[in-house]
């Protein structure tokens, strides 16, 4: 998905100004990857059979989703980029991701849809680290 969302930022007909589109795209590709696998978490946590001991993780999985996926919507639209909003919102993201992979990692060696959130969780938190390192 890289591809696509790296040539979606080539195309843009305006100046993006001095962000590093490969840390943009990459941020981008794991909020919509981190969503996706949150979301596909929470609803594995809802099928199994001891569901009252994840209502925790549900909850942290579909928070974080929603703001990876708003964060990722976000990043996709540079038109009237507010830096300020950005950093914000990435810092967000960040801390959404960071608490999810902690809380699906309490879980991950009984249920292992949680230990691959908690992996998506991570590489979503790394990007938005480095993103933020860039924005200087």
């Amino acid at each position: 998905m890289t591809h696509h969302v790296s040539t979606m930022l080539e195309t843009y007909p305006k100046d993006l100004g001095s962000v590093d589109k490969d840390k943009l795209a990459a941020c981008i590709e794991a909020c919509f990857e981190c969503a996706q696998t949150c979301t596909a978490c929470a609803d594995a946590c809802l099928a199994e059979d001891k569901v009252a001991e994840l209502t925790v993780c549900i909850g942290t999985d579909l928070d974080c989703a929603d703001i990876c996926l708003t964060t990722g919507r976000v990043l996709t639209r540079r038109t009237g980029d507010s830096a300020q909003v950005t950093r914000a919102l990435v810092e967000a993201c960040r801390a959404a991701c960071q608490g999810c992979a902690e809380e699906c990692e309490s879980h991950a060696q009984m249920h292992e849809h949680c230990r691959f959130c908690a992996e998506a969780c991570r590489r979503c938190e790394q990007a938005c680290s480095d993103l933020l390192a860039s924005l200087g």
